[in-house]
C-alpha cells in the first residue's frame, strides 16, 4: 500500500483543496492529511475563519482523504514520514523546492495549484482579515 501524506491549512475549503487532494490521493493508496492547529496557525500569522475542529470535520468528508492529524509545527514531518511510513510527500508548487530535504525519506511531490482560486483570494474579495 502507497501512502501519501501532505499539510495544509485548509480553510474555506474550495475546489482548488478538492483537486490537490484527488491528485494527492491518485498518488498512491492512503492519504494523510496533516492539518494546521489554531496554534500553529497563529505562529504562522494565519487567521482562520473556521477552527481547526470545524476544518477536520470538513476534511474528513471528503472521500479522497482516509486520515486527518494535527500539524503542530513546521519540524515534524520528518516523524510524520517515518510514523505513518510514508511513500509519497506531496504539496502544492507554490512551495516548490522548500521541501526537497525530505527526499532522504520519501519521494517529493509538487502539484500545480489550481490557479484561478485560493483561500489568500477569496478572503480578499470577502474583506475576511484584510
Amino acid at each position: 500500500m502507497k501512502r501519501i501524506i501532505t499539510y495544509g491549512t485548509f480553510d474555506l475549503l474550495h475546489y482548488g483543496h478538492i483537486n490537490l487532494l484527488r491528485r494527492a490521493k491518485a498518488e498512491g493508496d492512503y492519504l494523510i492529511v496533516a492539518l494546521s492547529t489554531n496554534d500553529f496557525n497563529s505562529e504562522k500569522g494565519k487567521n482562520c475563519y473556521f477552527s481547526y475542529e470545524e476544518r477536520k470535520k470538513l476534511l474528513e468528508s471528503i472521500r479522497y482523504v482516509d486520515l486527518v492529524i494535527p500539524e503542530e509545527n513546521w519540524d515534524q514531518k520528518i516523524r510524520d514520514i517515518q510514523l505513518y511510513q510514508i511513500d509519497k510527500f506531496v504539496m502544492g508548487n507554490d512551495w516548490e523546492g522548500k521541501f526537497d530535504y525530505l527526499r532522504d525519506y520519501c519521494e517529493v511531490i509538487y502539484l500545480d495549484r489550481t490557479p484561478e482560486i485560493s483561500t489568500s483570494k477569496i478572503k480578499k474579495e470577502l474583506n475576511i482579515f484584510s
